[in-house]
Order: C-alpha cells, then structure tokens, then sequence
C-alpha cells in the first residue's frame, strides 16, 4: 500500500513538472494561442495514443472501449477544461485563475465524497489549504483585477479537473490512457475553427511538436498512470506545484524579474506538498 502511494506521488510529482513547462514554451513559440493549442493537442494526441498502441499490442479499439462511459466523460471534461482555461487567462487576471486553479484540491475532495465516498484525511486536507494560501501569496495585490466571466470560466475549469481526477481515482483497474488521449485530440477539434495551423514555420513547428508531447501528452500520461494510486484530493495537491515550477523555469530560461512574494508562496506551496507527503498517518486511509 505504501509503496503504490510512493510510486503515485512520485508520478504525479513528474506531471506537475511535466505540466509546469507550459509559460516556458508559450513565451517560446511566436504563434498564435488558438494554433498553439491546436497544434499541442495534435501531438499530444499522437503521443499518447502511440504509448497507448505500445502498451496494448496494437489493441487501440479495444482499449477505447474499455474506458466507457467514465473514460468518455474523462475525455469531454479534460478537454473543454484545457479551452476554459486558456479563455478564462484572456479576459480575467492571471492571479484570480491562479487562485481559482489553487481551490481544485478542496472541490475533489467533495466530488470524490459524494461520487465514490473516499473521505480525505486531515493532514492532506491542511496541506491543501496551505498551498492554497501559498498561491494567493504568489498571487498578490494583483487579485482584485480579475473579470466576472474569465473568474466564471477559471471555476468552470476547476471542477471539470477535479471531476476528470475523481473519475478516474473511480475506475483504479481501468488504464484511462485512451481518455486523456482522446481528450487531446478533442482539445484540437474545438479550437480549430479559431487555429491557423498551416501559418507556423518548420522551426515553430518543432517547438510545437515538443510542446504537445513533453508538456501536454507527457503531463497527461503521467496524471493518467498517477492518480489511481493515491486520493483524488492528494492528486489534486500534488498538481498545484505546477504554479511555482513554472515561474521557475520562466525565470531561469527567460531571466523574468521574480517578486519577492511570489517566492514565498511558491515556498509554501513546496512546503504543503512536501508535508502531505512525509507526514506520518495512523493508518493509510487509501484503498
């Protein structure tokens, strides 16, 4: 039991960092958002489901249907998701989507007690409202400025995650590898009436090609083979590293000025993290 705990953390842990690349290649790639994203969402489709033919063998249809109704729903919810969220950055403030993006661990934890029951313990619970606090920190005075529909947007985003997390914390026994792989091919259906795929140049392409499969499809596979293991709310934690990760490549790659308080939350947010993680529990209130 401990050992499947270890092993989920440590892979959802390398999906933050997988995800957390995102405002590195964004400030990289000279395209516009509605390409990038259709261009991530290809390649992170094709990476996935290129895994996903490797792990079965060649059994692709059959493992599409093996997801059902869950899976589908996984793939809708993830998608449209990721479509929230880039519209939610364009008419709200970056501080009030971050913030929003800081309560999804506490909306897992009520979607995952209603839908399958699993009850959170306190320690994780703590350690979630610590990194949530670490977040507004990052987030600053800046958090006033946001807009009602982006706010709405960035919420709408939230729960459809916390849903994709509980859903699949739901079915431990079934690879939900096709659903997120569906679900990047869906994100690039949807943004392509507003995409200019055949404006990019051969070098932007590349960078595209790296954006969809070691940021999106890398970071989806991860979450996909991570959370299973551990709580749906502990997923949702874990996920928040992303936030202070990617300052921190923006920062070494594009020597960004950093605030002072966005160090410190990113501290507490590390630190909320890292105590859910080695804090010692009674007993293991995973099943």
């Amino acid at each position: 039991m401990q050992r499947k705990r270890w092993l989920g953390t440590a892979l959802l842990a390398a999906s933050a960092v997988a995800y957390s690349s995102g405002g590195f290649y964004t400030r990289l790639i000279e395209t516009d958002a509605w390409t990038m994203l259709f261009w991530r969402g290809l390649f992170g489709g094709l990476f996935l489901f290129g895994v996903m033919a490797w792990r079965e063998h060649g059994r692709v249809v059959q493992a599409v249907r093996d997801i059902g109704r869950d899976g589908m729903l996984i793939a809708v919810c993830s998608a449209v998701a990721t479509v929230c969220f880039l519209n939610a950055l364009r008419l709200s403030s970056v501080a009030d989507v971050l913030v929003i993006d800081a309560t999804i661990p506490f909306m897992t934890a009520g979607i995952a007690w209603l839908v399958i029951g699993e009850r959170e313990d306190r320690v994780t619970l703590l350690a979630s409202l610590a990194a949530l606090a670490g977040v507004v920190v990052m987030a600053g005075s800046a958090i006033a400025g946001g807009r009602l529909l982006g706010d709405l947007l960035a919420l709408a985003m939230a729960v459809l995650m916390a849903t994709v997390l509980v859903m699949i914390r739901r079915n431990p026994k079934i690879s939900m590898l096709p659903a997120v792989g569906l679900s990047a091919f869906l994100c690039a259906l949807i943004v392509l009436p507003w995409a200019r795929p055949l404006s990019v140049s051969g070098g932007d392409l590349l960078q595209l090609a790296l954006f969809g499969t070691t940021q999106f499809g890398l970071g989806l596979l991860l979450l996909s083979f991570g959370t299973p293991l551990v709580s749906a709310t502990r997923g949702a934690l874990i996920g928040t590293l992303q936030v202070p990760l990617g300052v921190l490549w923006v920062w070494l790659a594009f020597s960004e000025a950093t605030a002072v308080a966005t160090l410190a939350g990113g501290a507490i947010v590390l630190a909320a993290v890292i105590c859910d993680v080695v804090v010692p529990r009674g007993r293991e209130h995973i099943t």
